[in-house]
């Protein structure tokens, strides 16, 4: 007979949201300059007809990027965006009615992927000065919580853990026999990484991407770290071939590459803090600590300001409601001091 599954049939997600190619998009954390195009077509040049007709195949890059994380294939599994890495984490380490817990707000596909499968994501809140307290979030992981869910740093606070503050969620973890998942989609923009816990332990997986300052959102990779028995049932849960051949080149010529990830940080860097000295100059409020993205409070209404910087501007940015005293704000990718420059000369005119 006809089926549905209910959990699909009640889950919101919404799809196709803009066309955004015209614009100077600083609306969804990527890179708005990307790579540098000599590097781009230097790596194109070695797409050839075969290679775009055979299968992919993922040990030679998995090696790589395994000697380039200093650690062993046997604990990376490549996914299809990082996105797909939680995925497979929350279906093979949680059941039906399953409890799992992350701080809220955060990447939405957490609670999505949650619902999707019927599991129950208790979220962890902010403080009202968009600070994360461990000690709430400690509390959270009672001995029936399945996963802990951390992000390092979280989008879109950019609020990060100290050593000490994931030494403590680990050992609550280790207790009470929790699966903790370490995403760090933003490593690079706060280089502290907490890789090392899933390098030394069981029952932590830390999921990284290629579409943050890698700049490969479009070509869509990821991966998974872990130890070699949780890593194998992440992979059994991929499909075949979920990665695809022009990715792993792209990504393996960006690790060879000398100097390219430095100036990447480097071009990132200088355009975030003159956006940020800018703004402060002329008396704007901001949050947002690490990360590509920052929080700005408008002298106006946020939601005409994102609305006229689309039409009148050619600028994608988002708002948020409720972040913090801020109340609504502009939401904004920092990247390549260019396009903030862009930016600001668009905000500046609007925004009076």
């Amino acid at each position: 007979m006809y089926y549905l599954n209910p959990e699909v049939e009640t889950l919101n997600r919404i799809f196709d949201q803009n066309m955004r190619e015209p614009y100077l998009r600083l609306d969804l954390n990527e890179n708005p300059g990307g790579l540098p195009e000599e590097f781009v077509k230097k790596v194109l040049s070695e797409i050839t007809p075969e290679f775009v007709a055979q299968y992919p195949e993922t040990l030679p890059f998995t090696t790589k990027l395994a000697e380039f994380l200093n650690t062993g294939v046997e604990n990376i599994c490549l996914v299809n965006g990082s996105s797909e890495g939680i995925r497979n984490i929350i279906y093979a380490f949680s059941g039906p009615g399953g409890r799992i817990v992350g701080v809220t707000p955060t990447y939405a596909m957490f609670e999505v992927y949650s619902k999707m499968y019927g599991r129950n994501f208790t979220p962890v809140r902010y403080n009202e000065d968009l600070t994360i307290d461990v000690e709430n979030v400690l509390a959270a992981m009672t001995p029936d919580t399945q996963i802990m869910i951390v992000v390092n740093p979280n989008n879109p606070m950019g609020n990060a853990f100290s050593e000490e503050e994931m030494q403590r969620i680990y050992d609550r973890a280790r207790a009470y026999e929790i699966t903790l998942l370490i995403d760090e989609a933003y490593f690079y923009f706060y280089p502290k990484t907490f890789l090392h816990f899933a390098l030394e332990h069981e029952h932590v997986f830390v999921t990284r991407s290629f579409s943050k300052l890698f700049s490969l959102a479009g070509l869509r990779l990821g991966y998974v770290v872990g130890w070699a028995e949780g890593i194998k049932m992440v992979q059994k849960l991929c499909t075949p071939h979920n990665v695809n051949a022009p990715s792993m080149l792209f990504a393996r010529r960006i690790m060879e590459e000398p100097g390219l990830i430095e100036s990447l940080v480097a071009k990132h860097k200088e355009g975030r803090q003159w956006l940020i000295s800018e703004l402060s100059a002329r008396g704007y409020k901001m949050e947002g600590k690490e990360g590509n993205f920052i929080f700005i409070q408008p002298k106006t209404d946020a939601t005409t300001v994102m609305n006229r910087m689309k039409a009148e501007k050619g600028i994608l940015i988002k708002t948020y409601q409720g972040v913090g005293a801020l109340g609504e704000c502009l939401r904004v990718t920092t990247g390549e001091k260019r396009f903030m420059e862009r930016f600001l000369a668009g905000l500046l005119e609007i925004d009076r």
